[in-house]
């Protein structure tokens, strides 16, 4: 079996201010979707310009690439990219239980974060000229709780919540086949089968949840994500679609 996809470029950097800030250097002579691995990250950051913290042995890592489409549809490639983390996760621990995913881009084990997904693109005349799928995920070492903003989940790790010890490139590969597979899914059949796929994995599902945006908080039962992968909630006044939000529990 081949250990890396075909048509997929790699590389690999001792060092690097942030694989999402490479990927928008390199993204310009791209002939073709392109990983890259730092082994040490100095600016990294998650989502709403929030700082990652990286520790070594962690994976920081990026997918740029050159899709086609509405920026829409592009843009559900967080769930692609979620739905092949979990399998990577599964491959190298060779178990599920524990593992779920958590609207709009987060895996969790054993209720802890775990990885997180974070897409940035660039276009022009209202189109999409690169995608950079940005995904950091607690290898080795979780960051200290205090470096989470209040509410939180508590980050972890894969190797303290399965004491599975596992090389940031060793995780790649697993990382970078499984999220083939759902990629070759998601352009042949759509994001219907996506959005199935990781409802049948999402963390809260039909339980109350907490969504919050900048400027409003809406609480209700997670009732399921759409075809446009907003969340759905049914709430004391009604159903509610939420395009963006971070979400607690």
């Amino acid at each position: 079996m081949n250990d890396w996809p075909i048509g997929y470029g790699k590389r690999v950097l001792a060092e690097v201010d942030s694989t999402l800030n490479e990927a928008a250097r390199i993204a310009p002579t791209l002939t073709g979707p392109e990983w890259i691995l730092a082994l040490r990250q100095t600016s990294g950051r998650g989502r709403r310009g929030r700082a990652w913290t990286d520790p070594r042995g962690n994976l920081a890592s990026t997918l740029v690439m050159r899709p086609e489409g509405e920026p829409g549809q592009i843009a559900l490639r967080s769930f692609v990219a979620a739905l092949a983390l979990f399998d990577a996760c599964v491959a190298v621990t060779g178990r599920a239980t524990g593992l779920s995913l958590k609207w709009p881009n987060d895996v969790l084990l054993n209720g802890g974060k775990l990885a997180g997904i974070l897409l940035e693109s660039a276009g022009q005349a209202g189109g999409v000229t690169h995608l950079a799928i940005g995904i950091g995920v607690n290898l080795a070492e979780a960051p200290p709780v205090e470096n989470v903003e209040d509410g939180a989940l508590r980050p972890v790790s894969l190797l303290s919540e399965t004491g599975a010890l596992v090389t940031p490139e060793a995780f790649l590969s697993e990382l970078a086949l499984a999220y083939d597979r759902y990629e070759a899914q998601f352009t042949t059949y759509g994001f219907e089968s996506i959005r199935t796929a990781w409802l049948s994995r999402a963390a809260k599902l039909g339980e109350v949840i907490t969504a919050r945006t900048a400027t409003s908080e809406t609480v209700g039962t997670f009732e399921t994500v759409d075809a446009t992968g907003n969340l759905v909630l049914n709430t004391a006044k009604g159903r509610v679609t939420i395009p963006a939000a971070d979400v607690f529990f």
